[in-house]
């Protein structure tokens, strides 16, 4: 599922085009206005495909100015799921996800913040909002509220 959360509208057709050549399927996303954002744009569309696609439209579209977007890939009984957070001030956030949802993370991921915070470089609490992803999910939550009831695409992709 991709959520774009805001997009300046001279963006919105270059995002249709890069999820259509990943995705490979020509894109048309409804497009409604952001009101957590004036002037900025808001799309959903959901997708079926291959896994690991999640991760092909995230790498199309970091790191382009303005844009703030999500996208979750589910779990299937052969791969975790995961999860992408993007900010124009934070860049791009990624987890892998269980099936339930939750957010795994790695122990040697645990390790390098525990040594982090006892080095005083950082507090734990800090490493662990961050491994957790808070501060995207804290600058994303004003956007994804106002999305609420906003209309959602639904793509199927045989592969």
């Amino acid at each position: 599922m991709l959520y774009v959360h805001s997009a300046p509208s001279a963006l919105c057709p270059h995002i249709e085009w890069a999820v259509g050549g990943v995705l490979g399927v020509a894109v048309s996303l409804d497009w409604t206005p952001q009101p957590a954002q004036p002037g900025s744009y808001r799309a959903e569309l959901s997708w079926t495909g291959t896994a690991g696609t999640a991760a092909a439209v995230a790498s199309a579209l970091r790191g382009w100015n303005h844009l703030r977007f999500e996208i979750t890939e589910e779990p299937t009984s052969s791969t975790e799921g995961t999860r992408f957070s993007c900010t124009p001030d934070l860049g791009i956030f990624h987890a892998i996800t269980g099936p339930h949802g939750d957010i795994l993370i790695p122990e040697d991921r645990l390790k390098a913040a525990v040594v982090k915070s006892a080095l005083g470089d950082t507090t734990l609490l800090n490493e662990i909002d961050a491994l957790l992803g808070k501060p995207w999910d804290d600058e994303l939550e004003t956007f994804r509220h106002a999305g609420e009831g906003a209309p959602v695409r639904w793509l199927h992709q045989v592969v």
